[in-house]
């Protein structure tokens, strides 16, 4: 380790060097094409190369006639049900849906009664976090990103499992920790945003043990809450919000990502803590709070959002790159996939708008509304985009997540949280359905050059 009248200069030898690191990776762009290289995994269209089959979740946005992708109604299936059929089935009955939505995914078929009785009561014996648990893995080393800490604690259950590899084992043995995953990482993100809120927000420290007898949606709400307290209104959109964000097909990153670690054959604890460190990018998982970021500079700097010309020429600045975020994007538009439009946006929306019209957050939402619709044009206009777009889930989760009074911190945690059965049905069928690993190949364009003694180096010029 460096001595503290040190660090200065290994900065400034950093500083030196570093002009030479990004000489050694700049290479003209068009070399992707002279190759053939499919840069992000996706096609000239803009599809991803097919790279593997399942049969847990799919998403479709368009069809092909003629070799051209032609934009359809975005549909999105959990074991080839559809995510309407899904939502409408357990909301007609009056019941939250995330724990048999979870049963679908690992077990490939909905449960029965006393199956999903069963699993709700196994579920909740597992919530338990283990002794000591809480103290010596969140709060000795509490982090001021919750997606860390729960990429951290996944690496740490490793060490409480007597028996954490299951590569070449049973199934059912992946399952079980499958399901002590699925349990655990709720408490998990509600423990370390406690911690969070109290060694660096300066708050008082509330953590609450989990209630056996309420779901994952109510548990969150009452441990996540100072008062503990929650409406059955709340509780069901919570609910739906862990539905919607459970499964999303293999290709999408954070999928992607515990997939390829599956291959290797390391364990589960590894390949879900990957995938959340892909989901906590700004690009996947973490746009719900770019979102409203977005949502919060429009709202400081239109005067009437209510008046469409006034939102509309703010909107032209944020394309520009003047205002907003200035990186020229309006978050919440657009998917890789979905074109007229996305399922999961459709579902939040209709059931936000009822619990909105309810509250003072109803100008908000109608703000919302007024982006999503003006968009397409203000894209058309500039000359960003001519094909359709359509708002995707991250235009509606943040606000809902905004109206159900959960933090800011906690809302791309709830995403992971959302996504762990998900990410399990997919690593188990990866393991014992594909059985080879992943590896994909990098065109070589580095010149050929000689070793050259030390004595006969140059200094790097800046």
């Amino acid at each position: 380790m460096a001595k503290a009248g040190e660090k200065n200069k290994t900065g400034e030898f950093i500083s030196e060097v570093s002009g030479s690191v990004l000489g050694a990776i700049s290479f003209d762009k068009s070399l992707y094409d002279e190759y053939g290289v499919k840069r992000g995994l996706r096609n000239a269209d803009g599809t991803g190369v097919m790279a593997g089959i399942t049969g847990i979740g799919n998403v479709r946005g368009y069809f092909i006639r003629d070799g051209e992708r032609v934009p359809a109604p975005g549909e999105l299936t959990y074991r080839g049900i559809d995510i309407n059929e899904l939502c409408d089935g357990f909301l007609k009955d009056g019941r939250l849906g995330y724990e048999e939505t979870a049963y679908l995914l690992l077990f490939g078929k909905l449960p029965s009664k006393a199956e999903l009785q069963t699993f709700c009561e196994r579920i909740a014996e597992l919530r338990v976090l283990p002794e000591g648990f809480t103290e010596d893995m969140i709060l000795a080393a509490p982090s001021l990103n919750i997606m860390n800490k729960l990429s951290r604690s996944f690496l740490a259950l490793y060490s409480y499992d007597d028996a954490p590899e299951t590569y070449g084992g049973d199934v059912k043995d992946e399952l079980e920790k499958a399901l002590c995953l699925t349990a655990r990482a709720p408490i998990i993100i509600a423990n370390a945003f406690a911690a969070k809120r109290h060694y660096y927000d300066k708050g008082s420290l509330h953590i609450r043990r989990p209630e056996p007898s309420l779901s994952t949606a109510e548990n969150l709400l009452r441990i996540v809450r100072r008062t503990g307290k929650f409406t059955d209104d709340e509780a069901r959109l919570l609910d739906l919000c862990l539905v919607i964000h459970a499964e999303h097909g293999g290709g999408n990153n954070s999928t992607f990502a515990c997939r390829v670690l599956s291959s290797s054959g390391t364990d589960i604890y590894s390949a879900l803590s990957a995938a959340v460190g892909s989901l906590k990018g700004a690009l996947h998982g973490g746009a719900n709070e770019r979102v409203l970021a977005m949502f919060d500079d429009i709202e400081a700097n239109v005067e009437n959002p209510n008046d469409d010309g006034e939102v509309r020429d703010y909107l032209l600045k944020i394309v520009r790159g003047e205002a907003g975020l200035r990186d020229g994007k309006i978050y919440g538009m657009g998917h890789a996939v979905y074109t007229l439009s996305d399922p999961r946006a459709l579902i939040l929306k209709n059931t936000a708008r009822k619990l909105a019209e309810k509250s003072e957050f109803i100008g908000k939402f109608n703000l919302i509304e007024t982006v999503e619709r003006l968009t397409p044009g203000v894209l058309a206009e500039t000359g960003k985009r001519t094909k359709p777009i359509c708002a995707n889930v991250d235009m509606y989760s943040g606000m809902v997540y905004k109206m159900l009074g959960i933090p800011r911190e906690l809302y791309t945690p709830l995403f992971a949280v959302a996504r762990v059965p998900g990410w399990c049905a997919h690593r188990i069928e990866e393991l014992w359905s594909n059985g080879r690993i992943i590896r994909p190949a990098y065109k070589a364009i580095a010149k050929e050059q000689r070793y050259v003694p030390i004595d006969e180096r140059q200094e790097s010029e800046q």
